[in-house]
């Protein structure tokens, strides 16, 4: 099942993807809209609580404020176009990060309440870097080259314990998620290749 989820001959572009990721973002910042009328933060990832387990799913939608939800646009939005120009089925990718992540900030995060797509966005930047350590390619290297270059200072200074008001915890989780379902994928994709060795 998630051999054929994984599956990296499933054929998509930057051009096929990009309309689902312009909708992935723009439920976002639907939600963002809608919370400044109501209390949608309450459904933020709070660790170690039976409330807090929706948070799993919902802490990417929910953002604190402007500067929060514009701060984890673009980045986002640049995670998301460069995987959808790799191998990697894009969608499953995302899901896995955002399930392995939530559930190692509900399992060993910090007693707060977690929001923001910051903790993806992390798992997208280690998962586009472990990549190349995982699966030897040319187009990976490249890949996690453009994103070392575009992120790397973020990434170290994001994952800095004690940050007032940031979710550290949530970036560091995120890319340790990341790495692991690039881990993931790489074992899947070359269990794939040898079985269609005759």
């Amino acid at each position: 099942m998630l051999k054929s989820l994984i599956d990296s001959r499933n054929v998509h572009t930057i051009k096929r993807d990009f309309a689902k990721i312009a909708a992935f973002i723009g439920i976002i910042w639907l939600v963002f809209l809608i919370d400044r009328f109501t209390a949608l933060e309450q459904y933020g990832l709070v660790p170690r609580t039976s409330d807090g387990l929706i948070g799993i799913i919902a802490m990417p939608f929910l953002h604190g404020d402007l500067a929060h939800i514009i701060g984890n646009t673009v980045p986002l939005a640049i995670t998301l176009l460069l995987l959808a120009g790799s191998r990697a089925n894009s969608s499953v990718i995302v899901v896995l990060i955002v399930i392995v992540g939530g559930i190692g900030l509900w399992l060993f995060g910090r007693e707060a309440r977690h929001i923001g797509a910051s903790g993806l966005v992390f798992g997208l930047i280690a998962f586009h870097i472990m990549s190349v350590v995982f699966e030897k390619r040319l187009k990976s290297l490249l890949l996690a080259l453009l994103v070392g270059g575009l992120y790397a200072g973020t990434l170290l200074q994001g994952v800095m314990p004690f940050q007032q008001g940031v979710s550290w915890d949530g970036h560091l989780i995120g890319a340790v998620a990341g790495g692991l379902v690039a881990l993931i994928t790489a074992k899947v994709d070359r269990d794939i290749h040898k079985d269609k060795i005759i």
